[in-house]
Formats: C-alpha cells, sequence, structure tokens
C-alpha cells in the first residue's frame, strides 16, 4: 500500500531532505515553547507553595492569638459578672442599712419628744 502523501518521483532527494529539516526545525521550537511554559508555571507553582506556607504559619499564629484573646474575654466576663454581683449585694446591704437608720432617726426624734 503506498502513501497518498508522498512526493512525485521527479522531485529531488534534497527537497525531501531539506523538508524534513523544516519539519523537524518546527518541531524543535514547539517543544521549546512547551518548555517555556513549564518552565514559567513551575516557577509560579513554588511562588504560590512559599506563599501557602507563609499564610498557613500567619494562620497559625492568628488562631493562637484569638485563643488567647478569647481566654481573657472569658475572664474579663467572670470579672464582670462577681463584680456586679458584689455591687448588687453593697447596694441590697445600703438600702438595709438605710432603713435602719431611718427608723433608728425616727425612734430618735420620738424620744426627743418624749423628753
Amino acid at each position: 500500500m503506498e502513501c497518498s502523501c508522498r512526493r512525485p518521483k521527479g522531485m529531488a532527494a534534497s527537497n525531501l531532505g531539506a523538508e524534513l529539516l523544516q519539519r523537524i526545525g518546527e518541531l524543535r521550537e514547539k517543544r521549546d515553547e512547551v518548555r517555556k511554559v513549564v518552565q514559567q508555571q513551575e516557577e509560579e507553582k513554588a511562588g504560590l507553595q512559599k506563599e501557602m506556607v507563609e499564610l498557613t504559619k500567619r494562620l497559625a499564629e492568628i488562631d493562637d492569638s484569638l485563643s488567647r484573646k478569647y481566654a481573657y474575654s472569658s475572664e474579663y466576663n467572670k470579672t464582670i459578672q462577681e463584680v456586679e454581683a458584689a455591687y448588687a449585694m453593697i447596694l441590697e446591704s445600703s438600702q438595709a442599712l438605710l432603713h435602719v437608720l431611718k427608723n433608728e432617726t425616727s425612734q430618735m426624734s420620738q424620744k426627743r419628744i418624749d423628753f
């Protein structure tokens, strides 16, 4: 079976050789273009991996910082609740003391009148 892509018998072997060399050259150019794109993407990949390492480290630092701040916030909440409870007790005691003082003052005023 003969290939339909054959050149006529009259074409010189040198033309055939020249065309083959041209096609091989074209293939090499395409290969070099692909290599160039691969190199660029490898560089981009390396940069992204480096950035990922840095971002992962920064994320861990922020998580640690947030954990400490949440703990501090909880401590503040606990202290505020304790102080508010103590303040409420002071107010109750003050009201009781004021009531007692009014009663004592009233009783003392009556004793003076009875004098």
